[in-house]
């Protein structure tokens, strides 16, 4: 990839060859060409507009217009970053679209978009988009092809993202950059150690208590910030209108809370999914899924979550992320939620898809090294911070299995300790006998952590209960993985009413098996938050589609209406 300055003062690089060098042989999808018959159907969908040289058709951190199809004209798109930096990204003339994945849905845009010369444009609105995207399915495709690899390609640059400044295993950093990664956001990240970051420290006189320092695209500072302060900055978090009654709210965006998305949004049904972290649940965390149907060579937890997450915003539902439901009024009609962030949502139904969190096992100095050393899933974040260096991972169900084998890749060694004799009670076979080909995998069966010892750089030794057969009672290691099971996320719903068992899983099936209705009328449970369901994505997924009928049948009785189901 051929790239050339126009001088240090402009601080503007061109780039000669293409955009983004892992996409330049999909340039052709990334930015095609509409011909003048496709551009005459697209103009039912938008508005003509006209633009003057100079002029900013959008802005990096400003909401985003829609699609801008160019008529006539030159537009150029570039990248500026929170400390003016520019980078040129690529020139459009007549027959090109502007737009990326989160045009979709009116996010933030990721670039700037300066007019070089006079011309006209056709605006065609969020909204307007995504009927267009469904009302022409060729073309729809072709379009949302483009919006995808134009979000990938903006993601491998760090394009329009945040730059973070920090120590690489700092717990915060982790998170931030975790957090970011796992909803698709492009970002930059800077050793504080490295000359760019010590610049950066310097310039904003940050202190040791101000990092990981976080430069927003506006150019805002952020000092040490939480998950929800970073996404406020970013314009990541949506307005929600309290007011609006929702046919279907879904607490999770989880494989169980997207398809429902997807499917309840594609009948015609108002829908919201509300999430506190991100796209997939624990599932998005997976390295690879290979055992999902229709993808033989296996496909990321993430790239699926991700998949799903387009494909809901594709069919009109509204997704908030990162929005935490504090708590659900059932004593309400319609049925409230009640938002961390404040503010709440109404809807005439309620779909539990909470999922489970991580659970934590009680083991001397677990809360000390949290961030520091301790990790429940295998990222390419994680990945990157434990290259070429021996770790340590507890777990024998599948997470773990799929953990293991894309740890392998990276580290030098992986220690992995099992209560059981085995994996067969617990595990896929196609994962046991992956583990039993990699050369740097060591399984110790009937072993146990006990303690944790390190400094304030974080881990560096796991203490065992017993020794275990070849004498070792303790590894020299600072990466711990934890696959130790999750325990159900449903705090939130002890003021409603909802009936769990006595671990804290959502009852249904009053009726039927089948039965996906809890003890509250209208409020349903699907996915890993139900008692009694099957921990795979394909049976989550199942569960999303089913509760869509038992939604329409129960709101179709409520009217008296006679509800059709799609395909």
């Amino acid at each position: 990839m051929g790239v050339t300055r126009e001088g240090e003062d402009s601080q503007h690089v061109v780039i000669n060859d293409a955009p983004f060098s892992m996409l330049s042989m999909r340039r052709h999808q990334m930015f095609p060409e509409l011909q003048p018959d496709e551009i005459k159907r697209l103009c039912k969908f938008g508005e003509v507009r006209r633009f003057e040289p100079g002029e900013m058709l959008f802005r990096t951190g400003e909401r985003g217009p829609g699609m801008v199809v160019l008529l006539s004209g030159a537009v150029k798109i570039y990248q500026r970053d929170g400390l003016g930096r520019e980078l040129l990204i690529n020139e459009h003339r007549k027959g090109s679209f502007l737009a990326e994945v989160g045009q979709l849905s009116g996010k933030p845009a990721l670039v700037d978009g300066m007019a070089l010369e006079a011309g006209e444009a056709l605006l065609i609105a969020p909204d307007r988009l995504r009927a267009l995207i469904v009302a022409e399915a060729e073309l729809g495709e072709r379009i949302m092809r483009a919006l995808i690899l134009r979000r990938v390609g903006l993601i491998e640059k760090g394009a329009g993202g945040p730059i973070i400044v920090g120590k690489s295993n700092d717990r915060r950093l982790v998170s931030l950059q975790g957090f970011l990664s796992r909803n698709g956001h492009p970002h930059t990240v800077l050793d504080e150690r490295d000359e760019d970051g010590l610049r950066i420290i310097e310039q904003f006189a940050a202190g040791p208590n101000d990092m990981p320092l976080v430069i927003c695209p506006d150019g805002s500072v952020l000092r040490h910030p939480s998950d929800p302060e970073l996404a406020t900055c970013l314009g990541l978090i949506p307005d929600l209108d309290s007011e609006f009654v929702y046919d279907v709210a879904i607490v999770g965006a989880g494989p169980a809370g997207l398809a429902t998305a997807v499917y309840a949004a594609s009948e015609g049904l108002s829908v919201i999914v509300l999430d506190g972290r991100a796209p997939g649940g624990q599932a998005g965390a997976s390295s690879r899924i290979e055992n999902y149907l229709g993808f033989p060579t296996g496909i990321s937890g993430q790239a699926l979550a991700g998949r799903a997450f387009v494909q809901a915003q594709k069919f009109g539902a509204h997704v908030a992320i990162p929005v935490r439901v504090k708590s659900l009024h059932c004593d309400e009609r319609p049925y409230r939620l009640e938002l961390a962030c404040q503010g709440s949502i109404r809807a005439h139904s309620i779909v539990i898809a909470s999922g489970a969190v991580y659970r934590r096992p009680e083991i001397e100095g677990i809360d000390h090294f949290d961030g520091r050393g301790i990790y429940y899933w295998a990222s390419p974040v994680e990945a990157k911070l434990c290259k070429h260096e021996e770790i340590v991972l507890v777990g024998g169900g599948n997470s773990a299995g799929q953990g293991i084998v894309y740890l392998a890749s990276h580290a030098k060694h992986i220690h992995v300790l099992i209560r059981r004799s085995g994996f067969e009670a617990t595990m896929s076979r196609y994962l046991i006998d992956r583990i039993a080909s990699l050369p740097n995998v060591t399984v110790y069966p009937g072993t146990e952590i006990g303690w944790l010892e390190g400094n304030e750089a974080g881990l560096a030794q796991i203490g065992l209960k017993r020794p275990c057969a070849d004498g070792r009672d303790r590894f020299d290691s600072r990466h711990l993985f934890l696959f130790t099971g999750a325990d159900p996320n449903t705090d939130w719903l002890r003021t409603c009413g909802v009936e769990l068992d006595a671990k804290g899983f959502v009852i249904t099936g009053a009726n039927s098996t089948c039965d996906l209705t809890t003890s509250v009328e209208g409020v349903f449970a699907i996915g890993d938050v139900r008692a009694g369901s099957i921990k795979r994505v394909a049976a989550a997924v199942g569960e999303g589609a089913q509760v869509v009928a038992q939604i329409h049948q129960m709101l179709a009785e409520r009217t008296g209406e006679t509800v059709a189901l799609g395909a």
